[in-house]
């Protein structure tokens, strides 16, 4: 039973039964919170046998609300045939071929629920083929909107599913002003509109930390020595982390915790920085650079919760170089027949960094988890193989010119 939301800052109480977004007072973001006392009495794990094989089998610690749902959830945990005791968490089987689609399913069931109609987004990415998913599903509008050079597959894929898509100028931070914009005119609360940027409001979390109930409940109600996960706004780690929580009350698990690994991109590495810095907050990127779209935010908006996880699991921040992204989502798909997301393929290269360090030793049980299908990326992997031109002499390989992608995700 949903009971309230909670001030992740300041600890404040806000009522569960209408529309919120981040804390009044101090712009906090939001948790869900549950009388688990209640839940324990009623629900355990041994009741999930025989459950549809969604992320909604968890609905005792879920809103109660008619789900949105197409499916989504309960992806596969595959065994490694290259590093024995390491699983990969292959989200990039998830309905619109991300793990967006947890967020979204459960932001879009309360937004029907609260009887919202516009739902308005920045991304340049899968949230925005998410949203238009769900949306559609929900008979809601979806608006989106996108950078100009947004990757052809998210753009193609709102297209279809019948979102009202601007194409903006710029990064992802232009397109957040325009939401920013439009949220001071008449029309937002009028029309009913609403913002559901990454931890703008308190649900996404919720559908994304499912994925730790996922882990302990495909290991035998055990959790893993490391999970590593790559983080731009980092919902899927703070929801993994708050499921934990809710699972030793319920009585699932006992105080075990494993160690939270955020990996990021080189180019764009605010938490790692922070992280190696002794820092409780991160600093705008400058320049933030890379082809994994999801890991370009320059400023995570829930940056201090994600600190604090790496903290108290005695975690750790890795960075991967792009190039170092496309040799490992080439290796996982010859070695493991998984065509991961650059972002996925981005925790092979922490693994690997981590296992030569000693931070990890062999018989660790390890979590990797590839949050997209690389089917999703094509036109940016392709835009990183060299091209022979043949001449006489020789043969050069040719870079095509990079491209702009993605953007910023963060307090606007």
């Amino acid at each position: 039973m949903l009971t309230h939301l909670e001030c992740t800052r300041c600890g404040e109480h806000y009522p569960a039964d209408r529309p919120q977004t981040v804390c009044p007072k101090d712009a906090g973001v939001l948790y869900a919170r549950y009388d688990l006392a209640a839940i324990k009495k009623n629900f355990s794990s041994a009741r999930l046998a025989g459950r549809a094989p969604t992320m909604w089998r968890y609905d005792a610690v879920m809103p109660e609300a008619e789900p949105v749902s197409l499916g989504e959830g309960f992806t596969p945990m595959l065994p490694s045939r290259e590093y024995p005791n390491v699983f990969i968490k292959d989200e990039g089987l998830n309905p619109t071929g991300s793990f967006k689609a947890r967020g979204l399913s459960a932001c879009v069931t309360m937004a029907r629920h609260f009887g919202l109609k516009r739902l308005a987004i920045p991304s340049a990415g899968n949230a925005a083929g998410a949203l238009a998913a769900y949306s559609a599903a929900a008979k809601v509008e979806a608006h989106i909107f996108m950078p100009k050079d947004v990757p052809a597959a998210n753009r193609i894929e709102c297209d279809y599913y019948g979102a009202h898509v601007t194409l903006v100028d710029g990064l992802i931070s232009d397109c957040a002003k325009k939401v920013a914009e439009l949220k001071d005119s008449e029309s937002w609360k009028k029309e009913g509109w609403f913002d559901v940027s990454t931890t703008k409001e308190p649900y996404r979390v919720e559908g994304k930390k499912t994925m730790g109930y996922e882990v302990a409940e495909q290991l035998g109600w055990r959790l893993p020595q490391g999970i590593i996960y790559p983080t731009g706004g980092g919902v899927g780690l703070l929801g993994m982390w708050k499921a934990f929580e809710e699972m030793e009350a319920l009585g699932w698990i006992g105080q075990e915790r494993p160690r939270m690994i955020c990996v990021q991109a080189a180019g764009c590495a605010p938490i790692v920085k922070a992280w190696d810095e002794g820092k409780s907050g991160v600093e705008m990127w400058a320049n933030a650079a890379t082809l994994a779209a999801g890991l370009r935010v320059p400023k995570p908006y829930g940056d201090y919760l994600i600190l604090d996880i790496l903290k108290k699991s005695k975690g750790a921040a890795v960075s991967a170089t792009d190039e170092e992204i496309v040799e490992a989502a080439r290796h996982w798909a010859k070695v493991e027949g998984i065509f991961a997301a650059p972002e996925g393929a981005a925790c092979l290269v922490a693994y690997r960094k981590l296992r030569e360090s000693g931070f990890f030793k062999p018989e660790d049980t390890v979590v990797l988890f590839n949050t997209g299908c690389g089917l999703k990326y094509l036109d940016v992997l392709d835009a990183r193989v060299a091209r022979p031109v043949c001449s006489a002499r020789t043969a050069e390989a040719v870079k095509p010119a990079a491209r702009q992608i993605g953007g910023i995700i963060g307090p606007y």
